[in-house]
């Protein structure tokens, strides 16, 4: 029996499936490529479901439907969008944040390696900074490394800025990860 879990994961799946055919804003990659790339790397890593799920559909919030933009940078607060997409399918909460959280990851290590970090970005995402508030202050950043999934949106943001490779091989379908998603919101 089709459930409406499996129904919606599979509502979800269609949304980044979609995303074959969508460029991932300057960068030589679709989106669909980035976030599969970002979830091997989680994987790779040895990482929890919950941070493989959390790489795949940290950019989510691009693809959704009736949101505002940036210009050809993508959705406005596309991480607070995704987030909130992912809590009313039910997934867990550590899903959610490291969504949520993947945008501020990016502030806060502009402000802790400002000259180090800033160079490392691609043009895109130097030009979505911008909108996204620029580098966090001194009491943002106190108050974001107190978050209780800090290390992990850290390591998430890692494979997000190392997401961008073109001809990758050897990446799991989307389909690898449809049971744990679904396992991940019947046992949220």
């Amino acid at each position: 029996m089709y459930t409406s879990t499996e129904r919606q994961v599979d509502t979800l799946f269609v949304l980044l499936d979609n995303g074959e055919n969508l460029d991932y804003f300057g960068e030589q990659v679709t989106q669909l490529e980035h976030a599969l790339q970002c979830a091997k790397f989680a994987k790779d890593s040895g990482a929890d479901d919950d941070c493989v799920l959390g790489a795949l559909f940290h950019d989510i919030g691009h693809l959704l439907p009736n949101c505002p933009r940036m210009g050809d940078l993508g959705v406005v607060n596309h991480e607070d969008h995704g987030s909130e997409y992912l809590a009313k399918i039910g997934f867990s909460l550590k899903v959610q944040e490291l969504v949520k959280q993947h945008v501020n990851a990016k502030r806060y290590l502009i402000w802790k390696n400002t000259d180090v970090y800033y160079q490392k970005l691609s043009d895109a995402s130097k030009g979505t900074l911008e909108h996204q508030g620029g580098a966090m202050n001194d009491d943002e950043a106190q108050e974001f490394e107190q978050k209780e999934y800090f290390h992990d949106i850290m390591k998430m943001r890692h494979w997000d800025d190392k997401g961008k490779i073109v001809g990758m091989k050897n990446v799991p379908p989307l389909d690898t990860y449809r049971d744990m998603a679904i396992n991940n919101i019947r046992s949220s």
